[in-house]
């Protein structure tokens, strides 16, 4: 059975907001990769596939590493919950209704570690006892305003591991309380 776990980036109040917070440094890029790669696959909410979907095409500028990510990203299974996409690109399927019965059979289904992208989603899937790990980077940003990274209500949460990534972020992994 897999582990689903949400992660995503966050400024130190609590927003997302990539574009904001800037490239990350080599160690956090080479994390990204390597995280990717030991997926057993993705789910997505339809904003964070959308803007993920940057990595199916080439890009004349990129550096060996984010041709290396673009690779990983492309090699993995991906889902996509959205009730208004009619399609999904490449080695994406698309979920557009029944959440709960989609997710707990891909949980049943797979092996290893399944990462869900997507506040909205990681609240849904949350509510319905489907998160089994929050993976939470700390930037060392204040936003001040933006998409918060919790959609509604914190779930109880117990901190179970830390990790420092590069210079300036930290990795807090959480289980349900």
């Amino acid at each position: 059975m897999a582990k689903l776990v949400f992660a995503l980036n966050q400024s130190l109040d609590g927003y997302i907001d990539h574009m904001r917070m800037g490239p990350p440094d080599a160690a956090l890029f080479r994390h990204y990769i390597d995280d990717v790669r030991s997926l057993s696959g993705l789910i997505y909410g339809r904003r964070m596939y959308e803007t993920m979907r940057y990595w199916d095409d080439e890009h004349a500028e990129w550096d060996g590493p984010r041709r290396e990510y673009a690779q990983a990203w492309r090699a993995q299974p991906k889902w996509v919950v959205s009730r208004t996409l009619q399609a999904v690109g490449p080695n994406a399927m698309l979920i557009s209704d029944d959440l709960e019965a989609a997710v707990r059979s891909l949980k049943a289904d797979r092996d290893g570690e399944m990462e869900v992208a997507g506040p909205e989603l990681a609240q849904a899937l949350g509510e319905l006892g489907l998160v089994d790990e929050y993976g939470i980077y700390i930037h060392p940003e204040v936003l001040g305003s933006g998409q918060p990274l919790f959609a509604g209500p914190r779930p109880r949460l117990r901190l179970v591991d830390s990790q420092r990534i590069g210079g300036d972020v930290v990795r807090l992994t959480y289980t349900p309380a």
